[in-house]
């Protein structure tokens, strides 16, 4: 593997371990800073927070991307994203670590810059690889960090932050010093007519070709923000979890998650095909997630996780499908589109999610997961409409 690959899936390693590390005691930290006896609508406002600035934002940095190149983009990215964690890690008052999450989603284009990298330097027929392999450095990081957040956690409600902070911040010194420029960066003027959030849309939805991708997209989203929002909450109020079990769990999750984005997406695309490949996965994750729904004991968790896992198969071949719809050039930008996609659903998923949880809460909490099970339901008619030949219009700027 050459060393830039290395060093972008380290980045994104270290990235996600900074991100799992909160997961355990957020709403543990939120309960102390709000007094609230629940927190789910915190949780879920503060997610979306992060998402509506990661929309807005989204596109500015993918176009910059194309034009200026992608490292110092995703340098700017991960100096966001460490201001960020020391808000959370010392800020006294809700309002503060608002203000910590809005600056992390103004300036997080770390997973739509990593990808146009990867875009740029892998041939097509090896981008479905390298894009799970890309999930699968994600998953290595979370199986480190929300076992590392939990047990920190425990000592105190803020360590996990100032380590991630730190993480962060060697995530920043990582790619400046080892991680070169992998195109040639346009240098043409910015019109910045072009940088409203609403505009890419509008070309996303002329398309028709492109247009279920793109929904696709935005409901797997939508379907990943239950994890953080519902997670833990569902963790201690079902099985009475404390923050290493939780940490536990969700570092199980990620055990399972890399090695079946490491392992499974080549294979199952083999032999399924890209429509099967992610309609397997969707039965797999509703299987799982109706298991979830109805348990009683803490052990089902780890019992159904290799299940829920197959929830990802088709995504690398989703990504590699969406990477041929647009020309080498606007692969930044094209990027930055997928990610508005992805972060209007996480502005509206957490606040559903959060809202569900708080009417179940008290009779069934498992019932948030049969609600994943619908959402998934909706993409169904989706996917098996889906056209894999490349349509002959590039997105346009």
């Amino acid at each position: 593997m050459n060393k830039p690959l290395v060093v972008i899936f380290t980045a994104i390693v270290l990235d996600a371990v900074g991100i799992g590390l909160i997961f355990p005691i957020l709403p543990s930290l939120l309960a102390e800073v709000t007094h609230a006896d629940n927190v789910a609508t915190y949780i879920g406002i503060m997610t979306a927070l992060y998402a509506a600035m990661q929309f807005i934002f989204a596109p500015v940095l993918g176009s910059l991307s194309d034009r200026l190149g992608r490292r110092p983009v995703l340098l700017i990215s991960l100096a966001g994203a460490a201001i960020n964690y020391l808000f959370l890690a010392f800020a006294p008052s809700l309002w503060l670590l608002l203000l910590g999450r809005a600056i992390a989603g103004l300036t997080s284009a770390n997973t739509s810059v990593a990808a146009a990298y990867i875009t740029d330097i892998s041939p097509e027929d090896k981008r479905a690889r390298r894009f799970g392999l890309l999930n699968a450095m994600f998953g290595i990081g979370f199986i480190i960090g929300p076992v590392l957040g939990g047990v920190l956690g425990d000592y105190w409600v803020r360590l996990p932050f100032i380590a991630a902070a730190v993480l962060n911040g060697a995530n920043l010194l990582l790619a400046f010093f080892m991680l070169p420029e992998s195109r040639t960066p346009t240098r043409e003027k910015i019109d910045f007519a072009a940088l409203n959030p609403l505009r890419p849309l509008r070309w996303v939805f002329s398309l028709k070709s492109l247009l279920p991708i793109v929904l696709i997209f935005f409901i797997f989203s939508g379907t990943g923000e239950v994890y953080g929002t519902c997670w833990a909450l569902w963790g201690n109020d079902a099985f009475g979890w404390n923050g290493l079990w939780i940490g536990l769990s969700l570092g199980a999750y990620g055990v399972c998650q890399t090695l079946a984005q490491a392992f499974l997406p080549g294979p199952a695309v083999k032999l399924l095909g890209e429509r099967g490949a992610i309609l397997t996965g969707i039965a797999g994750a509703s299987v799982a997630l109706i298991v979830l729904s109805f348990a009683h004991e803490g052990w089902v968790v780890f019992a159904v996780m290799p299940i829920m896992v197959l929830g990802g198969i088709g995504v690398p071949a989703l990504q590699s499908l969406a990477t041929r719809q647009v020309d080498e050039s606007q692969q930044g930008q094209f990027q930055g589109v997928l990610q508005s996609a992805v972060s209007l659903s996480s502005i509206i998923a957490p606040l559903a999610f959060s809202s569900l949880y708080f009417v179940f809460r008290q009779q069934w909490p498992g019932a948030i997961w049969l609600s994943v099970v619908v959402v998934y339901a909706i993409s169904v008619p989706l996917v098996l409409g889906l056209r894999f030949n490349k349509p002959a219009t590039a997105l346009a700027t």
